[in-house]
């Protein structure tokens, strides 16, 4: 015949393991934030300067890269957060890339049209 109670011990001796096993095999990356990216400019004009902030934010933080036209610039980056705003210095002005996720990225290329038109691409 089937004990109730054996079960319910049974239970109670496995859950906290079960959960701790569970737990340990979730995603690295969900608790990551963002980390160390390339930054690749794909705006068909110079860069002469970048800085980033966190999205929401006034502090704008200046970044070292500043890839010339089609090249890529190693980022050494990490923040908790992963939505982030790119400010740059181009030909005709400053362009802004807005909520720009670099939670799990790797290579960030910004895009830009004559129109003044910006969206990011991820690799």
């Amino acid at each position: 015949m089937f004990r109730f109670s054996v079960y319910i011990e049974g239970m109670r001796y496995w859950s906290l393991p079960l959960a701790a096993l569970a737990m340990s095999l979730t995603s690295a990356p969900a608790f990551a934030g963002a980390g160390s990216f390339t930054l690749v400019n794909g705006t068909g004009t110079g860069i002469s300067s970048v800085s980033i902030r966190r999205t929401g934010t006034d502090n704008w933080q200046s970044l070292a890269a500043a890839p010339a036209p089609g090249a890529g610039a190693p980022v050494a980056f990490s923040d908790p957060d992963c939505a982030f705003d790119i400010r740059a210095s181009v030909a005709g002005g400053t362009a802004t890339w807005t909520g720009v996720n670099l939670c799990g990225t790797s290579r960030v290329t910004l895009q830009r049209r004559p129109s003044g038109e910006t969206w990011v691409d991820y690799d």
